[in-house]
């Protein structure tokens, strides 16, 4: 299959696209960076640099053809929520960064020739839809949260819903992804290592949670069956608290997990961004386990020790 990607040059990228290659497909992967993905070198990989968000890249020449050429689009795109304080200006990226993106290229697909272009968009959102709650349990028939996330989210979902009359349109409400090399599991690792480790905040907050590895091959299997369509919880069937995860991760390093992160540090350091780690959300992929998706790291213990080894 011909495709383009957007949004799929970093922690996730660095998965999915050998994953895909290796399936046989062809891919424009889209970044701003000149040279996404640097250490992947493959006959089948073409790199645009572009900026997504911009409605005129998408009439640059050599970024129409891809999108005409392509079957299928995988849209990720998005800048990290919990990384940095939420100033009006970094919220404001966290926007233009999800919905700008998937507006225009959304609006770059109607353009085009109904005989041109993909017949199936895959679409990033987030497990931030639902808002928070120590109590509630989440599938997919489940309002959105008011919050500031869960607004965002509706927006973001609201731009990818534009492409449903025109291709089969899968959108991934993404839980806490796991993998050794980034993500919030990658800012914990070192510490976890060295003895210092332990639940962040109180503790009792819920985390969904979803290897790398299941995610990938929830999309790349989504690319290719038909039988996927519409809104899934991209979350493994076992959510944990917060003091759970950290204990797992204390036993899979073989290290103490005591050490709590006190809430107050972690709002200093990310004012409102804290929110994403100290209030969760208690997320089922229902309609992933009605159609038999077959997680490999369906249990948190064999998703540690997969991201870790």
């Amino acid at each position: 299959m011909r495709m383009l990607l957007v949004g799929c040059s970093g922690f996730v990228g660095r998965s999915l696209v050998p994953l895909l290659l290796n399936r046989g497909h062809h891919l424009t992967l889209v970044s701003r960076s000149a040279q996404p993905l640097p250490a992947l070198q493959h006959p089948q990989l073409t790199r645009l640099q572009a900026n997504p968000a911009d409605p005129s890249s998408w009439s640059q020449p050599a970024l129409q053809e891809a999108l005409a050429d392509a079957e299928a689009v995988v849209n990720l795109a998005g800048e990290p929520i919990a990384e940095k304080r939420w100033t009006p200006a970094h919220l404001q990226l966290l926007q233009d960064s999800r919905i700008r993106t998937t507006r225009a290229l959304v609006q770059a697909v109607a353009a085009l020739p109904a005989s041109q272009g993909p017949g199936l968009l895959i679409n990033g959102s987030a497990i931030g839809y639902y808002g928070t709650s120590p109590t509630q349990t989440f599938t997919e028939a489940s309002p959105a949260g008011a919050d500031v996330l869960g607004r965002l989210c509706q927006a973001w979902e609201a731009e990818a819903q534009a492409v449903a009359g025109r291709c089969r349109l899968v959108i991934l409400r993404i839980g806490i992804v796991l993998g050794g090399d980034g993500g919030a599991l990658g800012k914990m690792l070192p510490v976890f290592r060295l003895g210092f480790g332990g639940p962040i905040g109180d503790g009792q907050q819920w985390m969904s949670w979803i290897s790398r590895h299941d995610l990938c091959q929830l999309i790349a299997l989504a690319l290719e069956d038909p039988a996927y369509a519409g809104t899934y919880n991209a979350v493994a069937p076992e959510p944990c608290s917060m003091a759970q995860f950290a204990a797992a991760l204390g036993r899979c390093l073989g290290r103490p997990s005591l050490l709590p992160v006190p809430g107050p540090l972690l709002q200093l350091l990310l004012g409102d961004g804290a929110k994403v780690v100290l209030e969760g959300q208690r997320v089922l992929p229902e309609r992933l386990q009605q159609q038999g998706f077959a997680f490999r790291d369906g249990q948190l213990s064999a998703a540690l020790a997969a991201a870790t080894s």
